[in-house]
């Protein structure tokens, strides 16, 4: 071999070697830029939020027409605040939706504005729906809570899984990890590039079967999404029907939430995404000049993470929690009640199952309010439900941004109820 032959071979190996490293380590740099641990590069292009706020409002009962006008205004001071591109917000009173109002831009680019039909990511508020499809089953003596999900699956690839009940995993108290210290590092890793498609919730428990549990099922609390994820997985497996159409019958279609489903499945022909907002990077709601959100892939978190929906669909769906017909008192009270952890204590901030459950004052006149919800973060979008028994209400806030602190976002949907419960208090 001439010493031409040879310089051409370590040419094209150093520029192999090279092009496989940047091919591997190029979305962990993308995914650490846009959490803020490294800069973006300079040809990173950032466009401003408009400094216009188009906005409007659905109402469906003229009772709460004074209070619609005014949270409208608050919505938009709101996202202002917060550097949020867009903001939506709805209300459902007594079974019946009363108000949508929204604020802002779906698409900055395209001049689009945010509509009472955007659909947004709603993150870990997924954990609420496929909580209510859980509870569903149970009514339906399709699972047992406490029964092992190895009855259901019979063929578990981790054996340390073999005890772990449902309950244990709607209530984080499996001991199955978090994103972050999971220890199947190609699973990791795959959680951190988001470029890999599952199509089945089966599948996706490969992003974490090899890794170690945190503690024994049932001895201690830890949130943790993967645990969601196999929980849909021993779902299916005991309704011997895919998790996807468990949630279509037993959520979406009965409550006609025409706008839920599935992100990954928006690019399969039929399904209904036209109103999918952009997602944007706002520098955790420090910044008004934004970039859209890297393309990513959250099938591998669908149960715990993958959905988007309306703030009017997920307002439907917490209407319902509270109709005795579709799901059973008993079985509302069991999902609602803060679980017990072996010292006695509660597990935190009310952590039920698919639920979290706590109190806090609204003003002096109201008091104290109970409520059952759930947040969400994802990619350039924050969600929060919440469910008040006492007032047979439902508030859902969306943005496709956000922010550092998630209460931040979430805070405007206490003065929406509380202005709502005034308006029902005080109609005529």
């Amino acid at each position: 071999m001439s010493k031409l032959s040879k310089i051409k071979l370590i040419s094209l190996g150093i520029t192999g070697i090279f092009t496989l490293t940047l091919i591997l380590t190029w979305p962990v740099y993308e995914t650490l830029a846009h959490k803020g641990k490294v800069a973006f590069l300079p040809f990173y292009r950032f466009i401003d939020i408009p400094e216009e706020n188009p906005s409007e409002q659905v109402l469906y009962n003229p009772v709460y027409r004074e209070s619609g006008k005014q949270m409208l205004k608050l919505l938009t001071r709101h996202k202002t605040k917060i550097n949020a591109p867009a903001i939506s917000a709805a209300v459902a009173i007594d079974d019946e939706l009363v108000w949508i109002g929204v604020s802002g831009w779906a698409d900055i680019e395209a001049k689009i504005p945010v509509t009472s039909q955007s659909q947004f990511r709603i993150g870990s508020t997924a954990k609420a729906l496929t909580g209510t499809a859980l509870a569903r089953m149970v009514d339906a003596g399709t699972i047992d809570l406490d029964q092992p999900i190895s009855n259901y699956m019979h063929r578990l690839p981790n054996e340390a899984w073999q005890e772990i009940t449902p309950r244990q995993l709607a209530s984080h108290m499996a001991g199955l990890p978090h994103y972050k210290e999971n220890t199947d590092y190609l699973g990791l890793y795959q959680t951190l590039t988001l470029s890999t498609r599952y199509e089945q919730v089966t599948d996706a428990l490969s992003v974490f079967d090899n890794s170690e549990l945190l503690f024994s099922p049932g001895s201690n609390f830890h949130y943790s999404s993967l645990g969601t994820v196999l929980l849909s997985a021993a779902m299916e497996k005991a309704a011997a029907v895919p998790y996807l159409e468990i949630m279509q019958k037993q959520v979406f279609t009965p409550l006609k939430m025409q706008s839920t489903m599935a992100e990954f499945k928006t690019e399969s022909k039929g399904e209904n995404s036209s109103n999918l907002v952009r997602f944007y990077w706002n520098d955790k709601g420090h910044n008004r000049k934004v970039r859209e959100w890297r393309k990513v892939d959250l099938s591998h978190r669908l149960a715990g993470g993958g959905f988007i929906s309306t703030s009017s669909d997920l307002v439907k769906m917490g209407m319902a929690l509270l109709r005795d017909d579709f799901i059973s008192p008993a079985t509302r009270q069991s999902f609602w009640t803060p679980q017990t952890l072996p010292d006695g204590s509660e597990t935190p901030n009310g952590y039920s199952l698919g639920w979290r459950v706590i109190t806090r004052k609204l003003d002096n006149e109201l008091g104290d309010i109970t409520f059952a919800n759930h947040g969400g973060v994802s990619r350039g979008a924050q969600s929060w439900l919440m469910v008040i028994p006492k007032y047979r209400m439902s508030v859902a806030v969306n943005i496709n941004a956000n922010t550092e602190v998630f209460w931040d976002f979430a805070k405007v949907s206490m003065q929406i109820a509380q202005a709502f419960i005034h308006a029902k208090i005080n109609r005529p």
